[in-house]
This record gives C-alpha cells, structure tokens and sequence, in this order.
C-alpha cells in the first residue's frame, strides 16, 4: 500500500487492491480506480461499481462471492486512462493476483482491461461476445459499467457478454 514505482502514486489517496471472495471462480478485472474508489479503498463502489454490482446480481451471482480487481491499483488523474508504462508497472500485482485466486472465468471490464489481459489493440465491439484464453482461464470482454452509464445500447451486448459468463462459469443458462 506504499507502492511508489511509478508516477500515479503522486496523487492517489489509496492504492485499490481489490474486493472479494479471495476463492473466487470468476474475477472481475476492471481499468483503475476512480474518484470514489481512491477515498474508499475499494474497486467498484461509485456508480459504475453500483451497476457493476446489479448487473452481477442479474446474472444470479452475489459480489462478495466473485473477486473485483483493475489493471492498476492506482487513480490515473481526470480518469484518464492508465498510461502504457503505468500499466506495466502494476501488473505483475495482478498477475499475482490471478494466480492467488486462481478464478476459473474472468470477466474484462471494458478496453483497458480486455486489451491489456488478451495483449490485443482490437477494439472492445471486436474483443466481446466470445471466449478468449487467458493462459488456462476462460477470458469473456464485456463493456465497462462506466460505459453503459453514457450509452444505454451496450447494455444489451453486457447482458448477453454476463449470460456467456454464467455458462462458462457454471453452466447455468440465464
């Protein structure tokens, strides 16, 4: 929590680690922190994180039965996205993770997330609707809560990207 390898230590208030069943079959990896995420400490608790949760308890899950983490652990200024040497600084912090929670499906939170995890410059409309490796887990992209909050037509693609999720998690059709 006294990370300073790279610049967007400077201006953060917490480092957000991340929130959850430490168990997990599915992780949720986000981009960063935002505002509210820096003065609580916790992933996903504004109001992207307040859909986060809905849409988890949609697909019939409880969220403190998955795991949520981001890219970095870190607020990027103006909610800019993480910068590429940022990205690289923090994560072997969520390579490890990974390999602590050992989740059987993870669920890529929007273009950050699901290019950084699938090494991809593929646009997120391109990464979603499919199932990708992630070494041996099972990788579905889907549309960041943030994004459904400026565009009501990617909620219909995050619902079916969540239905796929289900399937590959557990088998169950929603």
């Amino acid at each position: 929590s006294d990370c300073q390898k790279c610049p967007l230590a400077k201006g953060r208030t917490r480092v957000v680690f991340g929130s959850g069943d430490p168990e997990a079959g599915l992780m949720f990896i986000g981009e960063g922190p935002g505002r509210d995420e820096d003065e609580s400490g916790q992933p996903f608790v504004g109001a992207a994180g307040q859909l986060l949760t809905r849409i988890i308890e949609a697909a019939k899950l409880r969220r403190e039965d998955v795991y949520i983490a981001n890219i970095v652990k870190c607020r990027p200024p103006n909610n800019r996205d993480p910068m590429p040497d940022e990205i690289a600084t923090c994560l072997p912090y969520l390579q490890r993770q990974v390999e602590i929670v050992k989740p059987r499906v993870i669920c890529a939170l929007g273009k950050v997330a699901a290019q950084t995890l699938l090494q991809s410059d593929e646009p997120i409309g391109k990464l979603r609707g499919r199932v990708h490796r992630y070494g041996d887990i099972k990788l579905i992209a889907t549309y960041h809560p943030a994004a459904l909050l400026r565009n009501a037509a990617f909620k219909r693609p995050t619902w079916e990207d969540m239905k796929l999720v289900r399937r590959e998690y557990d088998g169950v059709e929603l």
